[in-house]
């Protein structure tokens, strides 16, 4: 057995099947049950809660997997592609069953890089959302930190000479981490110019060390857990070398 294979999260080798419910079952299990990986997403969901007005009415998580926004943001709707018993609604990003302009936020947190085809997901969310309405998206970060561990200690693909869609079937499985980098940065006036009236407002790089160290869902936690306050605030330090070392970016658009 490898060094990689001899830290990995005891549930997550009993899983075979990213498209399989039972998937974000087991994973909800490994994101309660380790410290480092709760409290990250609850650090993710309160920025969440700040990104929008306290009198936003109609709040949706996209792909909400194995997580637990609601015990931050009572009010959003849960959704996934897949039927899941923690979500409250199951459909395709790229068929989002809501009316024009009445969607005050879309919150995802590592799915644009699984949908595949990014281009009719922005039109239907565009078409969803109200003026002034946002999309917040966490994704993998194209630094040069992230892309090493990206390119050699992660199971996605991470190609950033690839274009906007992907071509195969798994709705889960079928990813590119790069996705964000390449829609943001590499083809940014492409964006801008085919959806005019939803505006990149900020695109923020974070997250260098505590993703890591918590092994995320396939391996064990890193560090001990009392050492997450310690970690986050070595992360703050650590804060004017974001764009190199960052594994994630936050990425908010608006609708005008």
């Amino acid at each position: 057995m490898n060094l990689l294979e001899h830290l990995k999260q005891p549930q997550s080798r009993g899983i075979k099947n990213l498209d399989d419910p039972q998937t974000a079952v087991l994973h909800s299990q490994i994101i309660k049950g380790k410290v480092f990986l709760r409290n990250l997403y609850t650090d993710f969901y309160e920025a969440f809660k700040k990104s929008v007005s306290s009198n936003a009415d109609k709040m949706v998580e996209l792909g909400s997997g194995g997580g637990f926004i609601k015990e931050i943001i009572p009010g959003v709707i849960t959704s996934d592609i897949i039927k899941l018993p923690n979500a409250d609604m199951a459909f395709s990003a790229e068929q989002i069953p809501f009316e024009n302009n009445s969607v005050d936020a879309f919150f995802m947190i590592d799915v644009l890089h699984h949908i595949k085809k990014p281009r009719v997901f922005f039109a239907e969310a565009r078409r969803c959302l109200k003026s002034g309405g946002k999309i917040v998206m966490i994704e993998p970060a194209n630094t040069l930190w992230g892309r090493l561990i990206y390119k050699n200690f992660h199971h996605e693909l991470f190609d950033i000479s690839a274009g906007w869609e992907m071509e195969k079937t798994g709705p889960l499985s079928d990813a590119n981490g790069a996705m964000a980098w390449i829609i943001f940065q590499r083809d940014r006036k492409l964006f801008e110019s085919e959806f005019k009236n939803l505006k990149v407002s900020s695109i923020s790089f974070h997250t260098p060390l505590r993703y890591l160290l918590s092994g995320g869902l396939t391996y064990r936690q890193l560090a001990p857990s009392f050492m997450y306050g310690f970690v986050n605030f070595l992360e703050i330090c650590l804060r004017p070398f974001s764009k190199w070392l960052g594994m994630f970016e936050t990425i908010v658009l608006e609708k005008q």
